[in-house]
């Protein structure tokens, strides 16, 4: 290898590093609150960036295997798979220059993925290893979209009978429901000055902590979740004051989310990330304040401490470490944290 190209590489192995505060990669950094405390790990990641760079780390997930998936929009490695302690493994995908939403879905034992691409305007079922099963296009079915450029897929959530969840996030904010071979059944959501309706429809989940399975659904420009039936029938909303939410992951009795940025501090790298319990209660912010709840209504919540810059999601393993994605933060990797006993 010559001078030059020896120097570029160089540069470009620590562009993560110059992106990450000194002070957080030095200490042993510990954040959250009560019961879910955790240890900041901010190198993490040992991809080697000249050969696997990422551009906006938007969303993690782990497979049947206990790997770590990340889905990034930069189109020279659009998933790279690691191992839980950060050892890179292998990357493939090209073609999603708008990747954004990633979900899991175990289908006969086997583990599929699908992929929101809001730049090609569509949802893409694919294998673990990246072949495409099935294509959504924009669902010109619901007679809401003249044009694909109208639809722009932020999330699915898939439910167990294959059932296919989409969420516009931005587009038209409407959630539109397929059956398990892409055809439509309907759609509700949308925008509106009713409880019912969303504003920036960001992410969705499936909760299955109660007795009959329901929709969690962001409407991150309302700082809040809002919960829906299988069939799209509006049930109430969760108040997330000061928040910008991104998608609700469920893991045991716990809601976990990235929250992008603080009202109170919009566009200033201020964001952290948000614990429920099944009460959909906040129980701790990592990096954020302390939940207060004054006569049964949470106070606003912002940023404490500036360990993340635009957390976009968050992925909960089978040891209860927590992964957290990126959005327009210098390209950083994802960092992981650690439970503190």
């Amino acid at each position: 290898m010559n001078r030059k190209k020896f120097l570029q590489n160089t540069a470009l192995g620590v562009t993560g590093i110059l992106y990450t505060p000194h002070w957080l990669i030095k200490n042993e950094v510990v954040l959250g609150h009560n019961n879910k405390r955790y240890r900041l790990n901010t190198q993490w990641s040992q991809a080697d960036v000249a050969r696997y760079p990422v551009n906006d780390c938007h969303e993690m997930v782990q497979d049947r295997k206990g790997r770590i998936l990340l889905l990034t929009n930069e189109t020279k490695n659009n998933v790279l798979i690691y191992d839980k302690s950060g050892k890179f493994l292998s990357a493939w995908g090209t073609e999603y220059p708008g990747a954004h939403g990633l979900t899991l879905f175990n289908e006969n034992g086997a583990d599929m993925l699908f992929i929101c691409d809001n730049k090609r305007h569509q949802v893409i079922k694919t294998t673990i290893d990246g072949r495409v099963l099935l294509t959504l296009d924009y669902p010109r079915e619901t007679g809401a979209y003249t044009k694909a450029e109208e639809y722009i897929p932020t999330e699915t959530a898939i439910a167990p009978n294959g059932d296919i969840y989409v969420v516009d996030g931005y587009g038209k904010d409407f959630v539109i429901q397929y059956d398990a071979k892409g055809r439509y059944i309907r759609h509700f959501g949308g925008r509106g000055n009713e409880p019912r309706h969303l504003l920036n429809a960001h992410g969705i989940c499936i909760d299955h902590r109660h007795k009959k399975p329901i929709l969690i659904i962001t409407s991150r420009q309302q700082n809040a979740f809002k919960r829906y039936t299988m069939e799209g029938v509006y049930i109430d909303t969760v108040e997330m004051p000061g928040a910008w939410v991104c998608r609700p992951v469920i893991r045991g009795p716990y809601l976990y989310a990235a929250v992008l940025q603080s009202s109170s501090k919009l566009n200033q790298k201020s964001g952290f990330v948000t614990i429920l319990n099944k009460n959909n209660e906040v129980v701790s912010n990592l990096a954020g304040s302390a939940p207060q709840y004054t006569n049964g209504k949470l106070q606003e919540l912002y940023q404490t401490t500036p360990a993340f810059q635009y957390p976009h999601d968050v992925c909960v393993d089978d040891d209860e470490n927590l992964y957290v994605a990126q959005w327009n933060s210098g390209k950083v990797y994802p960092y992981k944290l650690e439970p503190v006993i």
